[in-house]
């Protein structure tokens, strides 16, 4: 359910959603980080479900001491609205037995908020990847029929490459298997993409395929990719400083090791 801080309910009317999904690395919530960072988005509400580990803590965004106090939840919606821009970031892992009412949830608000079209910023594991996915970047895509009809030429423009279907078992070819959609370490990715599809609702998965560990690079990577998409800033890959980190990056790896350990 979405829970308005405003007094009247913001309007997602023809609005982009840019969400993440709770995948390896972490790759889609640090992209979001930096657009909510760089575009100074508004917080507008929160989504309020028992599909999240449930979690609070001070503002990520903060540029003020005053700022810092606030409280702020796993679930909370921005928006750029010169921009027709919101985004859903999410900081906290989905309940591994309530997956599917999640996604339930995200569809049915989706279809309800009026959003024009839907992208899914997410990750796979690089060290599971198909033969034929060592090729070209570590950049892929997905998108239902229904936003293809309406993007088909921009993404053709893009030149990027789809997401490709594998066999169900590496190495082995089997004429009466079909190849499957397989995004390991991609979380809800899969389901919501497949969910989008039956319910018809405009949705691209931006994803790349990466390794734990440092992530940052990867989530600029995957944010210039998104921008050469939606235009968000003008060439940031020139000038990678165009987009703003935001303060609670410093706290991603803790305070270091403690000198007085040797």
């Amino acid at each position: 359910m979405f829970i308005s801080s405003q007094n009247s309910p913001p309007s997602f009317k023809d609005f982009t959603l840019v969400m993440p999904a709770v995948a390896v690395g972490n790759v889609g919530q640090l992209a979001v980080d930096l657009m909510v960072s760089t575009l100074n988005m508004k917080r507008v509400g929160h989504i309020h479900t028992d599909c999240l580990i449930p979690m609070a803590g001070n503002n990520p965004y903060a540029t003020s001491s005053e700022e810092v106090e606030e409280l702020h939840t796993p679930a909370e919606v921005y928006t750029a609205a010169d921009l027709k821009l919101a985004v859903l970031q999410i900081r906290a892992p989905i309940i591994q037995t309530k997956s599917k009412k999640f996604r339930q949830l995200l569809v049915t608000w989706i279809k309800a908020s009026g959003f024009s079209r839907t992208v899914v910023l997410s990750s796979s594991h690089a060290y599971q990847r198909d033969d034929q996915q060592m090729q070209g970047t570590a950049l892929r895509y997905l998108v239902t029929p229904s936003l293809l009809k309406l993007s088909a030429d921009t993404f053709k423009e893009l030149s990027w490459r789809e997401m490709e279907r594998v066999q169900a078992f590496p190495g082995v070819t089997d004429v009466n298997t079909e190849p499957r959609l397989y995004i390991p370490g991609g979380g809800i990715t899969k389901g919501l993409y497949t969910d989008s599809c039956a319910e018809d609702l405009p949705l691209a998965v931006l994803l790349l395929f990466c390794s734990e560990g440092d992530n940052i690079p990867d989530a600029f990577t995957l944010i210039n990719h998104l921008n050469d998409w939606l235009h968000l800033l003008d060439s940031p890959s020139q000038q990678p400083n165009k987009w703003k980190i935001p303060t609670s990056w410093s706290l991603l790896f803790g305070s270091g090791i403690p000198p007085a350990l040797f």
